[in-house]
């Protein structure tokens, strides 16, 4: 049996595709989680052979929980999700994801890359790679992601100085860059603008 833990904040598609892998014989569902957090302490607990994880969660995103997961396993996770960016496949590859697929995929399908991802293999859903293939790279700085990442979540100015122990100012002077580089008028816009290209 290939055991799995899934992940996914909406609590009808976790159930459903829960209950959709555990009709094939093969395939066990050992837990569920509603956040990275819960789906690393999942891991930990019940050592599955395969993490199934939702990309857009709350607490912990699934590009984050993969490099944890990564980081004290060799659990292989494969990574669904809604809105396939490109910029975020590349990302969720260097966080150690084995494998990337859109929540339109059937679930008989989903089931055949579990096995072949749980053999070794990789699997990245071709229309998504072939978008990746044809991004331009991305013009932003590590720090002026990270404060991006932080603006989109709403934090104040003030609130991200305390959070990556920088100066306010410093910290309006990286996102104005920021601004300039994507040719934004507001922080919120720029942040906005990095999340549809799958940069933060």
């Amino acid at each position: 049996m290939i055991g799995v833990v899934l992940a996914d904040d909406e609590d009808l598609i976790r159930g459903a595709m829960a209950a959709l892998l555990d009709l094939e014989s093969d395939i066990e569902v050992l837990a569920q989680a509603s956040n990275g957090t819960e789906a690393i302490e999942a891991v930990s607990r019940e050592r599955p052979d395969v993490v199934v994880l939702d990309l857009e969660m709350p607490e912990l995103d699934g590009v984050e929980a993969t490099a944890e997961i990564a980081r004290d396993t060799a659990t292989p996770v494969v990574l669904v999700t809604r809105h396939a960016r490109p910029g975020v496949l590349k990302r969720a590859l260097s966080a150690g994801a084995r494998g990337f697929v859109p929540k339109t995929t059937p679930a008989s399908k989903l089931a055949a890359i579990l096995r072949d991802v749980h053999n070794g293999g990789r699997y990245v859903d071709s229309e998504i790679a072939a978008s990746a293939l044809t991004e331009g790279d991305c013009p932003l700085g590590e720090r002026e992601i990270e404060l991006l990442r932080h603006t989109q979540h709403g934090a104040s100015i003030n609130t991200i100085a305390e959070r990556v122990h920088l100066a306010p100012g410093t910290v309006r002077n990286y996102l104005s860059a920021a601004m300039s580089k994507l040719g934004a008028e507001t922080r919120h816009e720029a942040a906005r603008r990095a999340w549809e290209e799958g940069w933060i």
